[in-house]
């Protein structure tokens, strides 16, 4: 028996440095911007949170770009 995790799928390649990575890293750095805006803006500090606010915006768009690139490339690699 092979020792290969689901060889044969899509997902026989480990996803290490993939674009699926990519985008989920992408993403988790937008939500530590958005927390990082909630604890600015809690402690009223509220030009702090608003430029941490407008940085998770744009690393949001960013990374919804990314992830929308890796799913074109799981499609591609499907078929």
């Amino acid at each position: 028996m092979s020792a290969t995790p689901m060889s044969g799928t899509s997902h026989s390649k480990p996803m290490s440095g993939t674009s699926h990575t990519k985008a989920a890293e992408a993403h988790e750095a937008t939500a530590k911007m958005e927390r990082m805006a909630a604890e600015h803006h809690q402690k009223g500090d509220h030009k702090a949170g608003l430029e941490h606010a407008e940085k998770a915006l744009a690393s949001s768009q960013s990374a919804h770009e990314a992830t929308k690139g890796a799913h074109g490339e799981s499609k591609t690699a499907v078929r």
